[in-house]
């Protein structure tokens, strides 16, 4: 077993972590989410408005759920700037190079690593009239339960925070995985939905700010939900065994 991981395990892990293998991985992920939006009779609701709020507020904050990130770049307008925030571990990297071939740009940071930086990338990112797009529940969950990071980023700014969810009729959830991740197959019927935004008040107070975040994380669960139960599928529900660890993380 020791001579397996020194000779083959170890060295395909390493190649595996290497720009040139995550720029093919990235790539084919790129190519396979274009070919499912191109060939998925797509349904939406607010998205139109979305690009609407984008423009008139110079910039919006997009939050969506780790297990819903794969479709909802196809639906950026080429005119309208968007900034990701990023891990920077393997998966993040390869999530990365999905973003910038769908005209994203990509700031490195998480929860956990970077997150100082990140935090002021984003800054002058709205700052600068470019939407940002956070996805709260990364890079390691729990599932669909939000921190307080977006709402501090819409208290400092003034941006609207607005959420976002898809859901393709013929897919796969990858039970097993902390974040359900769906996975669509092409030539189905889809849903996008965007939800109403939230105004954050500069002089909010934590007890509020609070309130605001339970706010959010309803409105982006609520429209998760539908979008399953409109595709006919078992909705995907949050993970409520963990729900104190990532409330009290950002």
């Amino acid at each position: 077993m020791s001579l397996y991981k020194t000779l083959v395990k170890k060295p395909l892990k390493k190649l595996g972590e290497t720009s040139a293998v995550m720029w093919l991985i990235s790539l084919v992920f790129y190519l396979y989410a274009k070919f499912v939006g191109l060939t998925t009779h797509w349904r939406t609701q607010g998205v139109e408005k979305f690009h609407q709020l984008a423009r008139e507020n110079d910039g919006v904050i997009l939050v969506i759920w780790h297990g819903r990130a794969l479709m909802l770049p196809f639906f950026k307008q080429k005119d309208l700037p968007l900034d990701a925030l990023v891990s920077l571990h393997r998966d993040g990297r390869m999530i990365a190079g999905l973003l910038k071939r769908f005209g994203i740009g990509v700031i490195g940071g998480s929860s956990n690593e970077n997150a100082k930086g990140g935090a002021l990338d984003l800054m002058r990112t709205l700052q600068n009239k470019t939407s940002i797009c956070i996805i709260p529940d990364g890079p390691r969950g729990p599932r669909m339960i939000m921190g307080r990071s977006p709402i501090y980023y819409a208290q400092k700014t003034g941006k609207p925070i607005i959420g976002g969810a898809y859901s393709i009729k013929n897919s796969k959830i990858i039970e097993k995985a902390w974040d359900k991740m769906m996975i669509p197959f092409p030539f189905s019927k889809g849903i996008c939905k965007i939800s109403e935004p939230l105004y954050v008040p500069a002089h909010a107070t934590e007890e509020k700010l609070e309130e605001y975040r339970q706010e959010m994380e309803k409105r982006l669960n609520q429209i998760s939900i539908e979008c399953d139960q409109e595709m006919g599928l078992e909705p995907v529900l949050p993970d409520k065994n963990a729900v104190n660890i990532k409330r009290h993380r950002n």
